[in-house]
């Protein structure tokens, strides 16, 4: 504890900035897509094939850093993460041909980002049982917010320093504040004299054994309920980036002026912050699968409306619907994988589901930048997105909480409802 506030919520806060500023950097990429565009006149296929490879590397090796995380807690891999993010980042201040964003951003800033999300996400598990929906919602918060508030930042410092001195910028701070806010990212409420959510008590296995069952890797991989899951994010995966890294240039495809373009990723941050706080909230009440349902269904509904937007407020509209079902689903995505194995191993599985299927993610951007260059248009991208999200929605009605029997070790689940 410090002072009356659980150790637990100053973690929250910590992961919540290490992702504002991580996202929310990722995010701006596409006002930087738009000035590379301009400047060296490369296809969109070509330049979105560097953020596919970012999201390629970064979603493999999230095994490694989740693992890295279970072995030597969050501080040292957040900090490492940190000053390999901002050497990409400043890096790409120096990129005149295309194969350089392919090294600079699409490896080393990937390495350095794949340090983010799952090492936060899987601490904040481990601290959390009762209201692990809304510590994960508070913190994967941060993402979204960062989504609403850098990309018309970098709007700014492009139009102020160049796009080269904006990357300076972006890359000096990452490798700066990463390290700083690293310090405050503890491992687990056992290491304070704690247990999960709060209550004092000693750091012993009848401590553990209020939480939740605790599977073994091995056995959570043999598990039918593993598998469901992967399938259910893989497909909902595919198409998430498309809108993140193609919004911007559709906007102004459409006539929407540079700057207005660039808010588009910041509704869609809007949405976000409110699919996380609230479905956080929502899924430790109903459920995380009545939770994860309602969001590919919207997000389905999304996608046909970036397929039918032709004005500024439909795009508006749009955008915030998106960013509501996708912040939705990012908060349900740690939880639910804690709720079905246990914290023991939450870096390393929740590592392996991200490692496994994130990388699909890699395929949204480049096929719609190949449909975009081929059809001159972005529409057929936007329905072939909604199909994804309805196979998900499908998919979710396999997955089913794991039987005992698989576990390495079932421990009696004593969980009260959150109290106030």
């Amino acid at each position: 504890m410090i002072g009356r506030l659980f150790a637990g919520w100053v973690v929250v806060g910590g992961a919540f900035l290490v992702l504002f500023l991580a996202y929310g950097t990722q995010y701006a990429f596409g006002v930087f897509f738009s000035a590379l565009i301009e400047e060296f006149g490369w296809s969109r296929a070509s330049l979105a094939g560097v953020f596919s490879l970012y999201t390629f590397v970064y979603s493999c090796f999230a095994l490694v850093a989740g693992r890295l995380t279970d072995l030597w807690g969050p501080r040292r891999v957040i900090a490492a993460g940190g000053v390999l993010l901002g050497l990409g980042l400043t890096g790409m201040s120096l990129a005149h041909a295309l194969w350089h964003p392919f090294v600079l951003y699409g490896l080393v800033a990937a390495l350095g980002m794949s340090t983010a999300y799952v090492p936060c996400m899987a601490t904040v598990v481990r601290w959390f049982v009762r209201r692990r929906g809304l510590a994960v919602g508070l913190a994967s918060a941060g993402g979204s917010l960062g989504t609403f508030a850098l990309p018309p930042v970098a709007h700014a410092l492009v139009a102020t320093l160049g796009w080269r001195g904006a990357y300076v910028a972006f890359g000096v701070v990452i490798a700066i504040v990463l390290n700083l806010l690293a310090r405050i990212i503890r491992r687990d409420p056992e290491s304070a004299g704690l247990i999960p959510d709060g209550e004092a008590g000693p750091t012993t296995s009848a401590a553990r054994a209020v939480s939740e069952p605790s599977w073994s890797v091995a056995a959570a991989t043999r598990s039918g309920a593993f598998w469901a899951l992967l399938a259910v994010f893989s497909a909902t995966w595919i198409p998430v980036f498309v809108p993140l890294v193609h919004l911007v240039p559709h906007a102004r495809d459409l006539g929407v002026e540079p700057f207005w373009a660039s808010t588009m990723v910041s509704a869609l941050g809007v949405g976000a912050v409110a699919g996380r706080l609230g479905m956080g909230w929502l899924s430790d009440r109903i459920g995380r699968r009545p939770g994860l349902a309602m969001a590919f269904t919207l997000q389905v509904t999304a996608f046909v409306g970036f397929a039918g937007a032709t004005t500024l407020p439909a795009l508006y509209a749009t955008s915030l619907g998106f960013g509501l079902a996708y912040g939705s689903t990012s908060a349900c995505f740690p939880a639910i994988m804690g709720d079905f194995f246990g914290r023991a191993h939450a870096g390393t599985l929740v590592g392996l589901v991200f490692a496994l299927a994130a990388p699909a993610s890699a395929l949204g951007p480049i096929g719609a930048g190949f449909i975009y260059d081929h059809t001159g248009s972005y529409t057929l991208a936007w329905w072939i997105c909604a199909g994804f999200n309805l196979l998900a929605l499908g998919l979710l009605a396999l997955a089913r909480p794991p039987r005992r029997r698989g576990a390495a070790t079932a421990l009696p689940v004593v969980i009260s409802p959150p109290t106030s």
